[in-house]
This record gives C-alpha cells, structure tokens and sequence, in this order.
C-alpha cells in the first residue's frame, strides 16, 4: 500500500477538505474506563477532530461489585463524559466486571461475570457484532502483555485478536516503548508513586522501540486529552497511589502535559517497523482502499494517516 504525505487524511487532496470517502470508522477496545484516556486518548481525540467515527468500547465497568449497589453505574457515566470530550460518536460496555488486581481473584459477582473469566470467543462474538454493526475499519487494541500486565488489559488482547479473527478488520494495538516505559517506572518509583512493582516485573512491559509501527503525536490535544482524564472523578478525587498520579498529571500545565503524553504507539502484526521516523510523529501512512461491504468488516483499510512509522 502506497504512503500519505504528513498530515494527509484518505481521500484528501493537498490543501483540500476531506472527503466522505476518505472517513473511516475506529473501535477503540479497552479494559476499563479511563484506559481510553492513557492509552489511546490523544489519537481518539484527533481522529474524532479530524472527521473519524470513534466507538470506544470498554470490557469491564470498573466496578467490583453487583450493578445493583450504589455507585456502580459512575465509571460508565464518567466514561460516556471523557468520550463526550474526546469527540467520540458511540460507548459501549460488553457486560462484564473488573477482574481487580493483586494476587487474589475475588469470586464474580451475583449479575455477571469478571472479565478475566470470561470464556474468550464469547467475549469475542459479543465485541464482533459491534464490528460488524458499526462496518468497523480498524480495531485498536493492546499488545500482548497488556501494557503492563494488567489481568484485564492481557484478555483485552485475546479477545480483541480472536474478534479479529472473526470479522476481518484491521488491528492496530497500543503499547509503549519497552525502554520509556523503563525511564517512566524509575521515575514514579522514585516518586513512591509505584510500589507494588519491582523492576523485574517490568522487564516486558510494552514493546521493544524497534518493533513499534506507528507513533503518534498528539501533543495539540493534549488539554483535550488533559480534560477526558479529569472526566474520570471518581478515580482522580480516591485516596490510593493511581489516583495521586492523577492528580499530578491534571495539574501540569497543558504543555508539559503534553510533554510527559503526548505521543502514542502502537503495533501491527506483520506490518514493517524500521524505528526511523519518517515526519515528525505526523502523519505517514497508508491509503484506505475502501470499505468493504456493508454487513462486513473484512478488507484491510488503513488507519488514518495520523501518526508516522516508527
């Protein structure tokens, strides 16, 4: 597939408006709410800027307990407010629990099941019917260790390759350079903002620099980005050590903000990764060659060219 010039979206012209044709459609697929910020926050908000169908689907509500306890409806509700921001058209939620963290897996809840447990082709065909619904041209996902091995964001990536595998679409997965991830950890652990993980847990964490195929700058949405993150309250007001680096993050200024998030990665499977970028974190990338049939997600249409091979 050809390349785009910097800043090119399919279908558009240089120094001319985009065109219907060049639109396509983003399922974002994450763990929880919030993820869709960290993660894939900046380049949500661009494609969304830039005229994209954003879905951002989520697995897990966020929520240990039964739907019918007070407060269980708030992460979904603080989700649907940073989708709002984001420039998102459509949330939705496959109907399972958080499967927590630590070393001990709490039994389900008495209404559904935590999302660790659930079978992966069903969990699969429930995330494919929206695919389909929605003629999905791409499926944003999470490398294989999940980022950083969350229970939850490691099926993400079994659920989201198999939904692949049963539609057709394209998959982009998010993740991040294993060596920055390293320089971050330092960094929050320093900081005790990180304590229940050693160096040694991290020595898999997201994906070696080389093997990254696309990078993303998204430095200009970074208050975007900055305010879809203080959409999830409930998470940024707790008292634990996430929701202090919460904090920190909201109060930087937008451009140092900017700065410490303002760029994303991600990984395709068999596409080339050369770890020479090619415009600045702009925009090189390949052309959509149309959508496939409606009822389908099959074909190979391309993301958006807003990012640049890594």
């Amino acid at each position: 597939m050809g390349t785009v010039g910097c800043d090119r979206l399919p279908g558009k012209p240089a120094g001319g408006a985009a065109t219907m044709g060049g639109m396509v459609t983003v399922v974002a697929f994450h763990a929880h709410p919030d993820d869709e910020v960290l993660a894939t926050g900046g380049t949500l908000a661009r494609l969304a800027a830039e005229g994209h169908r954003v879905v951002i689907v989520v697995a897990s509500d966020g929520w240990m307990g039964a739907r019918t306890e007070p407060g269980s409806s708030t992460r979904l509700d603080e989700l649907r407010a940073s989708a709002a921001v984001l420039g998102a058209a459509r949330v939705e939620h496959l109907g399972y629990a958080d499967s927590g963290t630590g070393p001990v897996l709490f039994p389900d809840p008495p209404d559904r099941q935590r999302f660790v447990r659930a079978d992966i082709d069903e969990a699969a065909e429930r995330l494919a019917a929206l695919i389909r619904a929605e003629h999905a041209d791409v499926l944003l996902s999470y490398d294989a260790q999940g980022g950083y091995g969350h229970r939850d964001h490691v099926r993400v990536h079994a659920v989201g390759a198999r939904a692949a595998e049963l539609t057709g679409v394209r998959v982009l997965e998010a993740t991040a350079p294993r060596e920055y991830v390293r320089v971050v950890f330092s960094a929050l652990r320093a900081l005790r903002l990180v304590v229940r993980h050693q160096p040694a847990d991290i020595r898999t964490w997201g994906t070696p620099r080389a093997a990254i195929t696309l990078r993303v700058n998204v430095r200009r949405y970074a208050r975007q980005k900055q305010a879809a993150l203080a959409a999830h309250r409930s998470v940024v007001q707790g008292t634990g050590r996430l929701a202090r680096l919460m904090r920190l993050l909201l109060a930087l200024p937008a451009p140092v903000f900017g700065l410490v998030l303002g760029r994303e990665w991600f990984t395709e499977a068999g596409a080339a990764a050369s770890g020479s970028p090619g415009c600045d974190a702009r925009a090189s990338g390949t052309k959509r060659r149309g959508r496939p049939p409606r009822g389908s997600a099959g074909g190979r249409a391309a993301l958006p060219p807003v990012g640049e091979r890594a």
